[in-house]
């Protein structure tokens, strides 16, 4: 099963993705506020040049969020809880109150040997960032690796690198 945020009043509509061919263009109304809008499954436009894998962050399930893999970017990625008018690089969907909308920070950057290095740093959070069940105090920048388990309040990451991805 899919969701889907309705893009007017950010409810979820759920469907199964299974039933469908890749490339096919569903059309949904929103049962809430009755908006019609429009998603093409796969990709929605072929790639000329492959962007540079830079990592990604998985979200375990629990009573808050369900799984997510969201991508990361090369600099800095600032993670937080989705919410509408907050921008963040990335948006972790949860109903988790103890998540903060502008979490912390993970860093990516390429050493001098040539290979991505990632960062954390918590960005001033009410209840703080844990690496490892570790509590990163306000000014640490701790260097991570591919695995390393983050929590952000009642939240778990899993960081996955791109050297990891491409193996």
């Amino acid at each position: 099963m899919k969701r889907l945020r309705c893009p007017k009043c950010d409810r979820y509509v759920v469907f199964d993705e299974t039933q469908y061919a890749e490339g096919q263009t569903l059309v949904f109304v929103c049962s809430h506020c009755q908006k019609e809008f429009k998603i093409r499954l796969g990709s929605s436009r072929p790639s000329e040049t492959k962007e540079r894998d830079f990592g990604s962050v998985s979200v375990v399930e629990n009573g808050f969020a369900y799984r997510q893999q969201l991508p990361l970017r090369e600099g800095d990625n600032l993670i937080g809880r989705r919410n509408k008018g907050t921008e963040v690089d990335v948006p972790i969907e949860t109903n988790d109150p103890s998540m903060d909308r502008r979490h912390c920070y993970i860093h990516v950057g390429e050493g001098k040997d040539g290979k991505l290095v990632y960062t954390l740093r918590d960005n001033n959070s009410t209840t703080g960032t844990f690496l490892m069940n570790e509590l990163l105090g306000p000014k640490d920048r701790v260097r991570i690796t591919s695995g390393a388990i983050v929590t952000l309040g009642a939240t778990t990451l899993i960081l996955h690198t791109a050297q990891e991805e491409s193996d």
